[in-house]
């Protein structure tokens, strides 16, 4: 199974469709989906090493746009549901100390969580929650998001055939490992924010 979706992602390098399904999944991980555009950058970038860039900039250009949709999910939600749920489980008192706190580290809190393999949906969405300044966050996610991705490229481009040898004898240890991080960012999501 995990050899076909993989031997799939390798073939759908060379089809006219392929960056347009990555960038969807790109844009659609910064605002609700759970899975990272990397299932898609890593395998396409090992297949064509010389499009490596473009990929990368596709997926920061989508990320962002995502982030952005992400970000007005966390402004709308906040103001219509999310004020009656904070009061429900009494957290009322704790807001404006939350937004504090973000207006002062929220920069950082967007390029480190950018860069790692914490769910993006998570920083955009309590962004617009702590109506965080949306040019700021707009700038910060260029960079976070440009910046992951493009080490990415950076990383397949120059070693994309040492890294596609490894993978493809050891493709389940690659997979399980990459579950792994993804879990992990999940719960050290969770307990930060």
């Amino acid at each position: 199974m995990l050899r076909r979706i993989y031997d799939w992602c390798i073939d759908a390098a060379h089809k006219p469709y392929a960056i347009w399904l990555m960038g969807a999944v790109s844009f659609a991980e910064s605002s609700f989906f759970p899975i990272p555009p990397d299932v898609m950058l890593i395998p396409m970038s090992l297949a064509r090493p010389e499009r490596a860039w473009l990929y990368a900039l596709v997926c920061t250009v989508t990320s962002v746009a995502g982030g952005i949709v992400g970000y007005l999910i966390g402004a709308l939600l906040y103001d219509s549901v999310g004020h009656w749920l904070i009061q429900l489980y009494g957290y009322g008192d704790k807001v404006e100390a939350f937004r504090a706190g973000y207006a002062e580290y929220g920069a950082w809190i967007i390029l480190l969580k950018g860069l790692t393999p914490i769910p993006f949906k998570l920083v955009t969405i309590t962004s617009g929650f702590a109506n965080y300044n949306i040019w700021m966050f707009i700038g910060l996610s260029f960079i976070a998001r440009g910046g992951r991705f493009f080490l990415v490229a950076i990383l397949l481009n120059r070693y994309g055939v040492w890294i596609r040898e490894n993978i493809e004898k050891r493709l389940g240890l690659w997979v399980a490992l990459a579950a792994g991080v993804l879990v992990l960012g999940f719960i050290i999501a969770f307990r930060l924010l």
